[in-house]
């Protein structure tokens, strides 16, 4: 069993800090799947628990809230044809969601990113990271009551 100290969400931010609260932040991804799908976002719970249904149902509702708010910020930034949400934990079991950008012609699409990739794709337009802050922050603060 993984413990708060063997877990990378735990110990490190998971990518580029774009929005926190107390209860979940918000990065851009920096790894390899970042560079392929643009604008990929994580929403990480700043506690170690591996499942939505771990949590009270006040917490659940505002993290999917975060989510949410995360998509609709990235279809405003980056005007994609579809976004992919998905909450696996299988390698890292610490609730995070992942909220992903996609592309018709993206090299994995229809597939799921995890999937292999079936063409190379041309490149997308990338908001920088002060244009994604402002997108996501704008619509965070329609469900935070925060700026």
């Amino acid at each position: 069993m993984m413990t708060d100290g063997d877990c990378e969400l735990c110990t490190q931010t998971g990518g580029e800090l774009l929005w926190e609260s107390e209860l979940c932040r918000v990065v851009r991804v920096t790894d390899a799947s970042g560079r392929a799908f643009p604008g990929s976002c994580r929403v990480i719970l700043k506690r170690h628990v591996a499942e939505m249904s771990d949590l009270d149902s006040g917490d659940a509702r505002r993290v999917m809230d975060v989510v949410l708010a995360t998509e609709r910020g990235l279809r405003k930034a980056l005007q994609p044809d579809k976004i992919n949400l998905a909450s696996l934990g299988n390698m890292v079991p610490h609730l995070h969601w992942h909220v992903v950008p996609r592309w018709r012609d993206d090299s994995h699409f229809p597939a799921p990113i995890w999937a292999a990739a079936q063409r190379d794709a041309p490149p997308h337009p990338i908001a920088s990271l002060d244009n994604l802050r402002q997108a996501i922050a704008a619509e965070l603060s329609t469900v935070t009551g925060a700026p």
